[in-house]
């Protein structure tokens, strides 16, 4: 357990991690008991930080894995579960949520995206609903999960998907193959190549189209990855902050009630909000991919 309030804030925002740890690596658990050199390379779940640290790039954050996933079933569950049990007659009160989202998503799309796909509806509606899932695990008390974690023996267990950038870059770089996907099949490679390196600088003049190519390449290249980049970075900044300000209200002890309250009813519109936005540019984007000029 945490002694000092930066060891309480670190435990708390640590991912229970598994990955590879190098041969002759030494291995120190969370109390500063030595446990001994790994005589080989081992893949394991870190125990410490600087263990999660060594494992290197290809360590897996168990905890984002397996609350995304589980997060992401519930949404098939649930609206698998109302779409079969759907009437005509006057809805339920699950239901009638259903339909107002899906009518929210569905203008959201008409308003925004001017291509033809049947896929980007289905998509929208499933970020907003999936982000919005993640973005609600903020408001379990900070203590219950990775108290009952420790206490069968998981070091850590951060339960908040997206404030892990792994997740929301993950989610924002497959979005950012779409919009390539879609850039390609509307204005084929050649379309796609012109958009990256005859913008926004253009001339007939071929001695200064070839002096131009490059930066506009340059401009237009840099656009278009800081695309997924914010997009990934937004939602995992204002998470991050979110759950870091619950930490340390956390730490206040008895008195954190008022304070705990306060700032979940405000946090509440940054989980929907955030939710909104990444669906929003993401249709925004796809738009723009799909638009042929």
């Amino acid at each position: 357990m945490a002694n000092t309030a930066s060891e309480y804030i670190g435990h708390h925002l640590q991912n229970l991690t598994y990955g590879k740890l190098p041969a002759g690596f030494e291995r120190i658990d969370a109390h500063g008991n030595v446990l001994g050199s790994l005589q080989a390379e081992t893949w394991t779940f870190a125990q410490t930080a600087a263990e999660a640290k060594a494992m290197g790039f290809w360590a897996l954050h168990v905890d984002s894995l397996f609350w995304s996933v589980l997060l992401g079933l519930v949404f098939i569950t649930l609206f698998r579960s109302v779409a079969k049990k759907a009437e005509s007659g006057v809805p339920g009160g699950l239901q009638n949520l259903v339909e107002m989202l899906v009518e929210f998503v569905d203008k959201s799309v008409k308003d925004t995206y001017h291509g033809r796909s049947n896929l980007i509806a289905p998509l929208a509606l499933t970020i907003f609903v999936w982000i919005f899932f993640m973005n609600l695990m903020d408001l379990v008390p900070v203590d219950w999960i990775p108290g009952l974690a420790t206490l069968v023996g998981i070091p850590y267990m951060k339960i908040v998907p997206s404030t892990d950038p792994n997740i929301t870059l993950s989610m924002s770089f497959s979005v950012f193959a779409l919009v390539i996907f879609y850039s390609i099949r509307v204005k084929g490679i050649g379309g796609f190549i012109g958009e990256l390196t005859l913008h926004p600088f253009n001339t007939s003049n071929k001695v200064a189209q070839a002096f131009l190519i490059p930066v506009n390449f340059i401009l237009e290249f840099v656009t278009l990855i800081a695309k997924p980049i914010s997009l990934g970075l937004r939602l995992f900044g204002n998470l991050y902050a979110g759950e870091l300000l619950f930490i340390l209200i956390a730490m206040i002890g008895y008195g954190q009630l008022p304070l705990h309250f306060g700032w979940a009813v405000f946090h509440i519109l940054v989980i929907a909000l955030q939710a909104y936005i990444f669906m929003t540019l993401t249709i925004v984007y796809l738009s723009m991919a799909s638009e042929d000029h």
